[in-house]
């Protein structure tokens, strides 16, 4: 059985479809995880296996070594900084944001930190679902100085199976927002390929199995496919307003480095008319209706 360094204390905020099971895995391995969250109710299922609630975040940062971010959007990252970090009188400790944010974002809030409170920042936003999360089997893909990188290596070693570092502060998130404009296309791809081959008489249930280890096999195929043609879209994993998000975050930084990205700007005009749908809070998956139902 692995042994962890356990030493450091945690504290997590954000116990949502990703935070809930990575909290857990910190649980498992040993590290004493301090919670917040907004929605109270959700730190139920963490504090039940150990968890330690902070009624507040400044509460959280004073009695944590390590701050884990595990929010859903820069907005919700920028209020947490904002209002319970920046002023909590914290110095010397590390951050380290698993959310999947705009870059720009990552280095104002990095750099604040670290002017006014001596405060480290490792962007480290991960890739491989719930599932992943729930496994132990994540992709860490990490931007941040080398000596706070090493800490975040060792810290988050029980939730992923990938850890590379990037580059500099904000690296890693630009490199999240490369992984999910493949996720984004390929999703989209696969429902109206779905789509056909039920239309063209296929037995389309048997796609994943015929493609696997194949040119056109991904995770998106195996997972998402099976659901397609079942019409099992519960429960939800991952939400098409995630995608959406990292997706129109892909055409800012685009726009701001000069680059076309004319199969993501398409990508994203698809999933904002799936969104605009009605299905902004679904699973991906349920994308097989902008197809299947015409």
């Amino acid at each position: 059985m692995k042994i962890f360094n356990t030493d450091h204390r945690l504290g997590f905020i954000g116990i949502g479809l990703m935070g809930k099971p990575l909290t857990l895995r910190l649980l498992k391995a040993g590290f004493t995880v301090n919670v917040w969250n907004r929605s109270v109710e959700k730190l139920a299922a963490v504090t039940s296996e150990g968890a330690i609630a902070q009624p507040s975040i400044t509460e959280l940062v004073n009695a944590s070594e390590i701050i884990i971010l595990c929010l859903a959007d820069s907005q919700a990252v920028k209020e947490v900084v904002e209002q319970g970090i920046l002023g909590s009188g914290v110095r010397d400790k590390l951050i380290i944001d698993l959310s999947s944010i705009d870059p720009e974002t990552t280095r104002k809030y990095a750099y604040k930190l670290t002017k006014k409170c001596h405060v480290s920042w490792v962007d480290a936003p991960v890739s491989g679902g719930v599932s992943g999360a729930e496994e132990g089997s994540l992709t860490i893909m990490a931007g941040g100085e080398i000596k706070d990188i090493k800490i975040a290596q060792d810290i988050l070693e029980p939730i992923y199976k990938r850890f590379t570092h990037m580059g500099e502060v904000g690296c890693g998130q630009i490199t999240k927002i490369c992984n999910q404009m493949i996720v984004s296309a390929n999703v989209l791809v696969i429902a109206e390929m779905i789509a056909l081959a039920q239309k063209s008489g296929v037995d389309a249930a048997k796609i994943p199995q015929a493609l696997t280890g194949g040119f056109a096999d991904s995770k998106p195929l195996q997972i998402t496919a099976p659901e397609m043609v079942a019409e099992n879209f519960e429960p939800v994993k991952w939400r098409v307003k995630t995608l959406l998000k990292d997706l129109n975050m892909a055409k800012e930084v685009a726009r701001k480095q000069g680059n076309d990205i004319p199969m993501s700007a398409l990508a994203a005009e698809l999933m904002q008319q799936h969104a605009d749908q009605g299905f902004l809070e679904q699973d991906p998956s349920t994308l097989i209706k902008l197809y299947s139902e015409k």
